[in-house]
C-alpha cells in the first residue's frame, strides 16, 4: 500500500499539472468504488481544483467555484494498488480504470487523470467542507509525522503506552500517514526493538525515533517514494527508495551496520525486519 511518501509525491506531481484545471467532465466506470455517502462525482463538472493536498495516506482535490458557499473535495484513497495517472485528452480507460476526470487548463488544453486500480480495493470519496466532519475516518486521523512536534509525540506515546511502539506507527488515529515500510526502517534506524511497548521509551528514545521517522519520510520523498509492485507517480515513473531501505524486505539478509542476520517476526499481524543485535 502507498504510504505518506509515495502519496505526497503524487499529490505535488498533481498539484504542479492540474491546480486551477476546470473539470468539465466525469465518468464513474466502477460505482463500488465511491464510499458510502458519497456524493456524485458528476458534481463536480464546471468546478475548478484550487488546490492539491494530502491528509495521512489520502490525495485531497479541493474544488470551488465563483458560485460555491463552500468548497467540494474529491478524496482518493489508494489502499494497495490505486494510482492517479495523467492521461493524454485522446487515452481510453482499460479494464482496470474505475473513474476519469477530464480537465480543461487556462489555455483550453484538454488532459484526463484516471483513477487505475487494479485489485479494485481503492476508494473514492467527494463530499462538502462540511461533510468532512462526520466523515469517521476522516476525523479520527491521527497528526501528521512531518510536522509533529516532539513534545507532541510523547503526549501520543504516553496515550497508547501500552502498544508496541510498531503496532502504534501503523495505527492511523495516532499517527497520519506511516505503514509498514516506513514502520520497520525507522525503528531500525533508531535502534528500537518493534515489539518494546510505547511507554518503555526514554526521553532520548523518543526523541531518535521522531528524528528517525521524519528523515525516513523525507528521504523516501526526495527518492520519489518506494515501488516493489504497482506504485507509480502521476506520469507512471516509478520510485526509487527501494535502492535506499535498509532492513525491510530484507529478512535473513546481513545487518548493513553489525552483520548479523536479519530476522523477520510479526508484530500487530505484519511482517516485520529487525536486528535482534542492534535493535533493543
Amino acid at each position: 500500500m502507498p504510504e505518506l511518501p509515495e502519496v505526497e509525491t503524487i499529490v505535488r506531481g498533481l498539484r504542479q499539472k492540474i491546480k486551477a484545471n476546470q473539470i468539465i467532465k466525469t465518468s464513474i466506470l466502477r460505482q463500488r468504488s465511491l464510499v458510502k455517502g458519497s456524493l456524485d462525482p458528476q458534481i463536480l463538472v464546471n468546478q475548478e481544483i484550487i488546490d492539491v493536498e494530502r491528509r495521512g495516506k489520502l490525495i485531497v482535490l479541493k474544488c470551488q467555484n465563483k458560485d460555491d458557499k463552500e468548497p467540494y473535495y474529491f478524496i482518493v484513497h489508494l489502499r494497495m494498488t490505486g494510482a492517479l495517472l495523467l492521461k493524454e485528452a485522446a487515452d481510453q480507460p482499460d479494464i482496470h480504470t474505475k473513474l476519469t476526470l477530464t480537465l480543461k487548463d487556462s489555455l483550453d488544453n484538454i488532459q484526463q487523470l484516471f483513477f487505475h486500480d487494479i485489485r479494485g480495493f481503492g476508494q473514492i470519496f467527494v463530499t462538502k467542507e462540511s461533510g468532512l466532519n462526520k466523515w469517521s475516518f476522516w476525523q479520527n486521523l491521527g497528526p501528521e509525522p512531518l510536522s509533529l512536534e516532539l513534545d507532541t509525540f510523547k503526549e501520543i506515546l504516553q496515550k497508547f503506552k501500552g502498544k508496541a511502539i510498531k503496532a502504534l506507527l501503523l495505527d492511523q488515529g495516532a499517527l497520519a500517514g506511516i505503514g509498514n515500510i516506513y514502520a520497520d526502517e525507522s525503528l531500525f534506524k533508531a535502534k528500537l526493538n518493534p515489539k518494546r511497548k510505547a511507554g518503555s521509551l526514554n526521553e532520548s528514545e523518543i526523541a531518535n525515533l521522531l528524528a528517525a521517522i521524519k528523515e525516513n519520510l523525507t528521504t523516501s520523498i526526495e527518492n520519489g517514494g518506494t515501488t516493489f509492485r504497482n506504485y507509480q507517480d502521476v506520469n507512471g515513473q516509478h520510485g526509487h527508495n527501494q535502492e535506499h531501505l535498509l532492513v525491510y524486505g530484507r529478512g535473513g539478509e546481513k545487518c548493513p551496520v553489525c552483520g548479523h542476520l536479519l530476522e523477520k517476526i510479526t508484530v500487530a499481524g505484519r511482517g516485520t525486519v529487525i536486528c535482534q543485535h542492534c535493535q533493543k
